[in-house]
């Protein structure tokens, strides 16, 4: 799934390539189940007419929403669900499979969406409605939102009053925005903290090296285009491949020697999925 990263990588090179172009045609792909993608219009037509001969002013982020702020009045935001892409591409290469719609700009080749599970989402709206939805009310910490900046005396604060086990609150999305699996795990061992400690019972020195922990590691894979694990893992706008996955210290390395310590890393269940770490470095 793509996690925070790469929906801010996304961002960030939508912002460059998408911003200020118009879109000329909208096409919604007939027999690809794309209705799925568009499910809150009730027609192909109704969903074109509202994009076809409007510009993208600016690119947002709402955790995992990406917001296309048009010059109609109106938005359309994404959402890529498990595994959906979206690629910027010419008009002339090929349709890859699961295409489900298309959209061409007057100057500046496609933008396309590929969804294989089709439980992403698309929708247009007015502006006024999109802020009052309360999928995209900032309600989880997003450590990479730039215009609200996360302090650690917020982080601090707000761990205290979960009283969770630290894996479980990184992966829950009502506390924190996009992190996952592998990320919790990563940010985890860079911090030296083990999955089970609970979070109101961390030293101040605690709370402040999981905070650093967690923001160095998440700019760290925006820095490095997000992670792509596994052959159909993550793509960039130009159906690139990240790089972070190369950087991992113990998401998957169970048996391996620790690159800090030369331990052995372990694999453990915790609350209904596995975690990753090294006992030498993380208490």
């Amino acid at each position: 799934m793509p996690e925070l990263p790469e929906i801010e990588v996304l961002k960030r090179d939508l912002e460059k390539e998408v911003v200020g172009r118009r879109f000329k045609t909208v096409e919604v792909r007939p027999g690809s189940n794309a209705m799925k993608v568009i499910r809150r219009h009730g027609r192909r037509k109704e969903f074109q007419e509202l994009l076809e001969g409007s510009k993208v002013e600016r690119v947002d982020r709402r955790g995992r929403w990406l917001r296309f702020i048009l010059d109609n009045g109106h938005e359309m935001v994404v959402h890529l669900g498990t595994n959906g892409v979206l690629l910027k591409t010419s008009a002339s290469d090929e349709l890859a499979p699961h295409t489900h719609i298309v959209l061409a700009f007057t100057i500046g080749g496609q933008l396309r969406l590929l969804d294989p599970n089709k439980n992403g989402e698309v929708f247009v709206a007015p502006a006024e409605q999109i802020a009052e939805l309360g999928e995209l009310q900032k309600l989880a910490l997003d450590p990479l939102d730039s215009e609200n900046p996360m302090t650690w005396q917020h982080f601090s604060d707000l761990l205290e009053r979960r009283a969770s086990g630290l894996k479980k609150l990184l992966m829950d999305e009502s506390f924190i925005v996009g992190l996952g699996e592998i990320y919790s795990d990563e940010v985890l061992f860079a911090s030296g903290l083990k999955f089970d400690r609970q979070s109101d019972r961390l030293s101040s020195q605690d709370v402040r090296r999981l905070y650093r922990a967690l923001m160095e590691t998440l700019q760290d894979a925006v820095k490095a285009r997000g992670t792509s694990w596994g052959e159909e893992g993550w793509r960039d706008l130009q159906g690139g491949r990240g790089e972070f996955q190369a950087e991992l210290k113990v998401f998957e390395r169970d048996g391996r020697p620790c690159r800090r310590c030369r331990h052995q890393i372990e694999k453990a269940d915790w609350d209904g999925a596995h975690t990753f770490y090294c006992p030498q470095c993380q208490t």
